[in-house]
């Protein structure tokens, strides 16, 4: 079993924000293995499948970023997944727009909702998958710059992009493990 877990804000006024890569790449993996994300439970709306025979759960937490430990520590109580088969997917300001990172483990960094969610937790001994949507332009706040829309046509076909490349890295995940997931998600497209 694989939970894939896309940080992001419920409602309309936040879909396709810089801050809801995770439910981006969420929404690309549902289209892609044919899951319906109609389960509401846990805070979270969830959608389970199954990928080359192997069990794959998807969510995207209803709380707010800020508390999305709150969902996280719910699926991971109720799945009880080994936390290498725990995969988080979030926004990075620290990578530039369209990059893609995947590593076995890590801290929070600038980012709430994995503070939330290693606070929740306890731990953060878990793989998570950023999607780089850029440093803040001079005279941004940070909120507003993680709340807005991409600006041009270049950047929304650069970040789906780079969302198709992050669901690629998680079907190699799930058939091939971490490490081959990585060296995909890692290398320059």
């Amino acid at each position: 079993m694989l939970i894939v877990i896309g940080l992001g804000n419920p409602g309309k006024e936040y879909q396709r924000t810089r801050h809801n890569v995770g439910f981006d790449v969420i929404d690309v993996l549902a289209e892609k293995q044919g899951i319906a994300l109609t389960k509401i439970a846990m805070h979270g709306l969830i959608g389970e499948g199954f990928c080359g025979g192997e069990k794959l759960v998807l969510v995207k937490p209803q709380t707010f970023m800020n508390l999305s430990g709150q969902c996280v520590s719910e699926i991971v109580s109720w799945y009880k997944p080994p936390m290498d088969r725990l995969l988080l997917v979030y926004d990075d300001i620290d990578l530039p727009l369209g990059k893609v990172r995947m590593r076995a483990s890590g801290s929070a960094g600038t980012h709430n909702g994995m503070r939330s969610v290693i606070g929740l937790l306890g731990r953060q001994d878990f793989p998570r998958l950023r999607v780089g949507v850029g440093k803040k332009p001079e005279g941004w706040e940070l909120v507003d710059w993680v709340l807005s829309h991409y600006q041009t046509p270049e950047e929304r076909k650069t970040q789906f992009d780079a969302f198709l490349h992050a669901a690629d890295a998680v079907e190699d995940m799930l058939k091939n493990g971490l490490e081959s997931a990585m060296r995909l998600a890692n290398a320059p497209v």
